[in-house]
C-alpha cells in the first residue's frame, strides 16, 4: 500500500504537490529525500494527527463517514458511499468536504474505490461518529436480534422510561458506558443488557464477557436511535455565526486606540518603578506577591492586568534579570526572606524602546504577546501542587498559547468589520473551526481575549482596523520568503499596523502649558526629548491623554544637579511653553540656584566648607544633621565620617543643596546612575515559530518541490544501476561476493572518454552518502572526472579518490 501511495503522490503535478506541502507544511521539516520518504511521512501518526487537528467539525464528520462505510473485504469506500451516510447535509457541501480529504491525501485513490490512511484508525476515536461495533462482531444473540428489524424497532419501543435515558445517552456517543463496580448492576441497564441491546465487553472491547465492566451499545442500534438525525448524527456544514452588537468601527478603533496608548503608558510606568525599587527574584522563579501588589497600586491596575503587563513585557525583552549587586536595602531585605541572588530590572532596550512613537512601542507589544509561550491568565492561581503560580514563574508556561492567540484573532478576523460577539459564542465558533484542538483549550482562548482588549487589539469587543493589519502581518502565507518587496527591493518603514495606529492616536507635542500654580500641562503625548526634559525639571502628577507635571523645588534642584543652569531652564521654558512663565517660576528657579552649590562636600571621610561662614554655621547647629558628626576644621570648613554620597544625601534630605567637588574644587555634576539588566532577545524575533512549521509560498515552495522531485529521480536510477555499481556503493546484492577494484573503474572511465559513452558511476559525496549517477564522461585529468548529465543537461565533477565503481551503460 505505500507503494501505491508513493506513486500516487509522484504523479501529481508540481503545483498539486505544492498545494499539499502548504496543506501539511510537517512533511517538509526537515525536507524529505525523495517521494517515497515524502509518502511515509505522510502516513505517519504525528503527522495525520497535526492534519487533523486543523480540520473543522463537518470535514471530521464526513471523515468519519467514510470510516464508517468501508467495505468489509477490500477496506474501502466510495464518494456515494459517504453521501448516503451523509444525507443530512447537502451533497454539495459533503462533496466539498470530501475534496478537502483528498486534498490532504487522508482518503487517496479513485473516487469509487479511495482509501482512508491507515493512521487515521489509529489518532482517533475507535467509535466514529460516536457509533460503536457491529453487532456480529461484539455478540451472537445480539446480531441475531440486529438482524431482525422489526423485532428490534419492538424492542427498542418496549424499553422502560429509564432504560430509554440511556440509550439516548449512549446512542449520542460514545457508545460505551462504565458499570458500578462493586455493586450490582442498575435495573435499566440490566433490562437491556437482558435483551441484548446492550453487549458487556472487556475494557479492551475485544472479545465479549459476562463479567464485564463496561457495555457497549452495537452500531446498527445506534443508527436506529438516530433516525430523526441521520446516521452521522446532527452536522453542521456552515459555522455557527457568532450573535453579538455590530459596533460602529470608527469607535471601535477609537477606543482601542485609547487602550493601546493607555498600555505603552503603563508598561513605562512598571518598567521605571521597577528601575526605581527593582523587585527580588524569587528562589523558585517569579515575582513575588507582594511586589506584584506594589507595582498594581503604582500602575493603577489590578494584579491581572500589571501581571500581564510584566510578562508582555518580559517577552519584549525590556524586563529581563541582574546580579543583585549594587542593591539597596529593599533587596537585601527581600534577600532575608528566602529571595534569590538575582532581581528584574529594565533591560537596556528599555531605553530604545522609549525613544520609539507610541505605535512603535505597541507593536513590539503586541508582537512579543502573539509570539510568548505563557499564559498570564494562570497568575495568582494553584498549579496541581496546590501552590500558587507568580507572575514571570516557569509555572505559567504554556507551548499551546502562542496558536491560541492565534486562533482568536482569525475568529475575530473573518468576522464582518466591527462584530463584537460573545466570549461564549466565540468559543463556539472556534469548537466548530478545530474541534480537536479546541477541546480542553476554552480557559486559554478566554485569556487570550482578555489579552487582545488588554492591549488594545479590540476595542469595545471587536477587532480594530490596525489589530486586522497585525494579524495579517503576522500569517506566514503573506510574506515573500525571501524578504523582498514586488520591485526586488527591501520593504522599509513602519508596518501597516503601525502607520493605521499612528493616524488614530494625537500627534505627538513638542510643547506644554505653564499654569500660575507653578504646573505644567501637557496636551498631548510628549515628544521623546519634551518627556526626557520633563523627567529632570518636573514631577508628574497625572498621566493620560493629557499630562499633568508640577516644578517643585526638589525638581529644579534635581536639574540644577545634572548640569542645568538657571539661564538653561529659563530658555527651555520658554522655548517649550504656550503660555507665559509665571513670575513664581522664574523666582523658584533663581532662588534655588542661589542656593545650588552654595556648599562643596568632598572626601575626607567627607568634608564640608562654604565661603558663607553663617551658611556653614547653620548646618553645624542644624539638629536634623547630628547623624552626620559633623565636626569645624575651619569657620569655613566641616568634616564628617560619612561618605560623600552619604553626606551629599543627608544634607539634601535637611533641604539643603550641596554639590560635590573635586580634588580642584571644581563642582562635580552628574545623573543618577541608571541600572539596567542585560539586554534579551525579544521573543518576536527569536527564529523559528513555536505554533510549528511555516507555511511555504512563492520561490521556496517550488525550491522544496524540485529538490524533492530531484531527489526522487537520484533515487529511482540508483535503483537502475548496474549490479557491481550497488554493490561497490555498500548496497546488499545477493549473490555478489567481490567489488570492481578502483583500477577497473579508472580504465573504465578513460574508455569511456575515448569512446563517449554513457557510464554508471558509484561515487561517495562530500557528506559520506554513497550514490550512483548515469552521466557521459568529457576529461579525466588534475584528480577530478567531468561528465554531462544528459538527463539534466548538467556537468558534474567527480573527485577521482571518491569514485567507488563505474560499468559502462548497456
Amino acid at each position: 500500500m505505500a507503494t501505491a501511495f508513493a506513486d500516487q503522490l509522484r504523479s501529481l503535478s508540481d503545483d498539486a504537490l505544492g498545494a499539499l506541502i502548504q496543506l501539511r507544511p510537517d512533511l517538509v521539516v526537515p525536507v524529505p529525500s525523495d517521494v517515497s520518504a515524502l509518502a511515509v511521512r505522510a502516513q505517519s501518526r504525528g503527522s495525520v494527527a497535526r492534519c487533523l487537528d486543523a480540520l473543522d467539525e463537518f470535514t471530521l464528520a464526513v471523515l468519519d463517514a467514510a470510516r464508517l462505510s468501508r467495505a468489509e473485504d477490500t477496506a474501502l469506500t466510495s464518494v456515494s458511499a459517504i453521501l448516503a451516510l451523509a444525507s443530512a447535509a447537502p451533497p454539495d457541501d459533503v462533496r466539498v468536504a470530501v475534496g478537502r480529504l483528498r486534498s490532504r491525501f487522508l482518503l487517496h485513490g479513485p473516487e469509487e474505490g479511495m482509501q482512508v490512511v491507515g493512521a487515521v484508525d489509529e489518532v482517533t476515536s475507535p467509535y466514529p461518529a460516536g457509533l460503536g461495533r457491529p453487532a456480529d462482531y461484539l455478540d451472537a444473540q445480539a446480531a441475531a436480534l440486529c438482524a431482525d428489524k422489526a423485532k428490534l424497532r419492538r424492542t427498542v419501543l418496549a424499553a422502560p422510561a429509564g432504560s430509554r435515558a440511556v440509550l439516548d445517552r449512549l446512542a449520542a456517543g460514545p457508545p460505551v458506558g462504565a458499570l458500578t463496580s462493586g455493586g450490582g448492576v442498575a435495573e435499566p441497564v440490566q433490562w437491556l443488557i437482558d435483551n441484548h441491546i446492550l453487549v458487556p465487553v472487556t475494557e479492551a472491547g475485544r472479545a465479549p464477557r459476562p463479567d464485564g465492566e463496561l457495555v457497549e451499545l452495537p452500531r446498527e442500534i445506534g443508527q436506529l436511535l438516530r433516525r430523526d438525525s441521520g446516521p452521522l448524527g446532527p452536522l453542521r456544514p456552515i459555522p455557527p455565526a457568532p450573535d453579538g452588537p455590530v459596533r460602529d468601527p470608527k469607535a471601535v478603533d477609537s477606543a482601542g486606540a485609547g487602550q493601546a496608548m493607555e498600555t505603552v503608558r503603563t508598561t513605562e510606568t512598571l518598567l521605571e518603578a521597577l528601575a526605581a525599587e527593582p523587585a527580588t527574584v524569587l528562589k523558585t522563579g517569579g515575582l513575588g506577591v507582594r511586589d506584584l501588589k506594589r507595582l498594581a497600586r503604582t500602575a493603577g491596575l489590578d494584579e491581572g492586568s500589571t501581571a500581564l503587563l510584566l510578562e508582555v513585557a518580559h517577552a519584549a525583552g525590556l524586563l529581563g534579570e541582574s546580579d543583585v549587586a549594587g542593591t539597596g536595602r529593599g533587596v537585601t531585605a527581600s534577600r532575608a526572606s528566602g529571595a534569590a541572588d538575582e532581581i528584574f530590572l529594565p533591560t537596556g532596550a528599555f531605553d530604545l524602546w522609549r525613544a520609539l512613537s507610541i505605535a512603535q512601542r505597541w507593536e513590539a507589544l503586541a508582537n512579543s504577546w502573539l509570539a510568548m509561550t505563557r499564559q498570564p491568565g494562570l497568575v495568582g492561581q494553584r498549579d496541581d501542587r496546590d501552590r500558587p503560580i507568580n507572575a514571570l514563574a516557569p509555572d505559567a508556561e504554556r507551548a499551546g498559547a502562542p496558536q491560541a492567540r492565534r486562533e482568536v484573532l482569525a475568529a475575530l478576523f473573518e468576522l464582518p468589520q466591527g462584530t463584537a460577539p460573545r466570549p461564549e459564542d466565540l468559543l463556539g465558533l472556534l469548537a466548530w473551526q478545530a474541534p480537536r484542538r479546541a477541546r480542553g483549550r476554552e480557559l486559554v482562548h478566554r485569556d487570550a481575549l482578555a489579552g487582545a482588549a488588554a492591549l488594545g487589539l479590540t476595542g469595545l469587543g471587536a477587532l480594530t482596523s490596525y489589530g486586522r493589519l497585525l494579524h495579517a502581518g503576522d500569517d506566514p502565507a503573506e510574506h515573500d520568503p525571501l524578504g523582498a518587496g514586488p520591485g526586488g527591493e527591501r520593504m522599509p518603514g513602519a508596518s501597516e499596523a503601525v502607520r493605521a495606529l499612528d493616524s488614530l492616536l494625537p500627534a505627538p507635542v513638542d510643547h506644554f502649558l505653564v499654569q500660575a500654580d507653578l504646573s505644567v500641562v501637557v496636551p498631548g503625548p510628549p515628544e521623546p526629548e519634551l518627556a526626557a526634559e520633563l523627567d529632570v525639571i518636573a514631577e508628574l502628577e497625572s498621566a493620560g491623554g493629557a499630562s499633568v507635571h508640577r516644578v517643585t523645588a526638589a525638581s529644579v534642584r534635581r536639574a540644577l544637579d545634572v548640569g542645568y543652569a538657571a539661564t538653561d531652564l529659563h530658555a527651555l521654558l520658554r522655548r517649550r511653553s504656550r503660555t507665559p512663565v509665571p513670575q513664581a517660576l522664574t523666582y523658584l528657579i533663581d532662588d534655588a540656584a542661589r542656593k545650588h552649590g552654595g556648599l562643596r562636600a568632598g572626601s575626607a571621610g567627607s568634608y564640608l566648607r562654604s565661603d558663607d561662614e553663617a551658611l556653614v554655621a547653620e548646618v553645624l547647629a542644624d539638629k536634623r544633621l547630628s547623624i552626620a558628626s559633623l565636626h569645624r576644621l575651619a569657620s569655613t570648613v566641616l568634616v564628617s565620617p560619612f561618605q560623600l554620597a552619604r553626606l551629599l544625601g543627608v544634607l539634601r534630605d535637611a533641604g539643603f543643596a550641596p554639590v560635590a567637588e573635586d580634588a580642584a574644587g571644581a563642582a562635580v555634576l552628574s545623573r543618577p546612575k541608571v541600572r539596567r539588566a542585560p539586554t534579551r532577545t525579544p521573543v518576536s524575533s527569536r527564529i523559528g515559530d513555536q505554533a510549528g512549521p511555516p507555511a511555504l509560498a512563492g520561490p521556496l515552495l517550488a525550491g522544496v518541490v524540485e529538490q524533492i522531485r530531484r531527489g526522487d529521480l537520484a533515487t529511482r536510477a540508483a535503483r537502475r544501476a548496474p549490479v557491481t555499481v550497488r554493490a561497490a556503493n555498500g548496497q546488499s546484492v545477493p549473490g555478489l561476493t567481490s567489488v570492481q577494484a578502483h583500477t577497473q573503474a579508472m580504465a573504465v572511465l578513460q574508455q569511456a572518454v575515448r569512446d563517449k559513452a554513457q557510464v554508471w558511476v558509484g561515487y561517495v559525496d562530500s557528506h559520506g552518502a554513497t550514490l550512483s549517477r548515469l552521466v557521459r564522461p568529457v576529461s579525466l585529468s588534475a584528480g577530478y572526472l567531468r561528465a554531462e548529465d544528459e538527463r539534466t543537461e548538467t556537468l558534474h565533477t567527480f573527485a577521482l579518490h571518491r569514485v567507488t565503481a563505474a560499468v559502462l551503460h548497456e
